[in-house]
C-alpha cells in the first residue's frame, strides 16, 4: 500500500475543491493533525474515514488508490476456440481503431 502516494492524492482532490485541512477533517469527523498525517502518508485512514474523504472530496476510491492498485484486463474466455478467439480479438482490434479515430 502505497500511503505517501494516497495522502498526496487526498491533498490535490482537497485543493482541487479550495478546502481548507480543518474544513475536510471537520466534515469527515477527524483532527486537522490527523488528516495532516494522513495527506503526509505517516498515518493509516481507516476505511470509514476513507470513504468519507471519498464522499466529502467527490472523488472514487479507485482515484485515491490507484498507486496502490494492480488493475486487470481481462483476458479471452477460457471456452473459445482458437479460432474464435483470433476472430473476436480482431474484431476488438477494429473496434478499439474505429473508436480511436471517431472524430477524424
Amino acid at each position: 500500500m502505497d500511503y505517501r502516494d494516497l495522502g498526496t492524492r487526498v491533498r490535490a482532490a482537497r485543493r482541487r475543491k479550495h478546502m481548507t485541512q480543518e474544513k475536510l477533517a471537520e466534515k469527515v469527523g477527524i483532527s486537522a493533525s490527523f488528516l495532516g498525517h494522513i495527506e503526509r502518508g505517516t498515518r493509516v485512514a481507516s476505511l470509514e474515514t476513507l470513504v468519507s474523504i471519498c464522499n466529502e472530496l467527490q472523488v472514487t476510491p479507485e482515484i485515491l488508490l490507484s498507486a496502490s492498485l494492480r488493475l486487470f484486463e481481462p483476458g479471452m474466455p477460457e471456452h473459445l476456440t482458437e479460432t474464435e478467439k483470433a476472430r473476436l480479438s480482431e474484431f476488438l482490434n477494429l473496434a478499439l481503431d474505429t473508436v480511436r479515430n471517431w472524430d477524424s
